[in-house]
């Protein structure tokens, strides 16, 4: 019979409103800081998830890119390039090749 008692009490909700209910509101407000503590914890580690997985996104699309322009840039450096864009200037390779001039200093300190 007690136990059923204590159980419809627990139900009104008598343990709200009986003389020692102040240490019963602090306990349920601690329980509320905590919960919604939690919460807050939960969304700013979800925030920074969907950031981190944007962050890495980017990096891929910027490797991506800095590997087609690598390309390019390789590819116009090839003397065949460089060649097809000076016919307009009618600029042809040397037949004679370069000399190598070497200055020798005699004063030396």
């Amino acid at each position: 019979m007690a136990f059923k008692k204590n159980i419809f009490d627990l139900l009104k909700g008598n343990f709200l409103i009986n003389e020692d209910s102040l240490q019963n509101w602090r306990f349920i407000f601690f329980i509320v800081g905590l919960m919604l503590l939690m919460i807050a914890s939960s969304h700013s580690s979800d925030k920074k998830v969907m950031e981190i997985t944007k962050l890495n996104k980017e990096i891929k699309e910027l490797r991506a890119e800095f590997v087609d322009t690598r390309s390019i840039a390789m590819k116009l450096k090839l003397e065949s390039a460089i060649k097809e864009k000076v016919v307009d200037l009618e600029l042809k390779p040397s037949e004679t090749p370069p000399q190598l001039i070497t200055v020798t200093s005699k004063n030396k300190k």
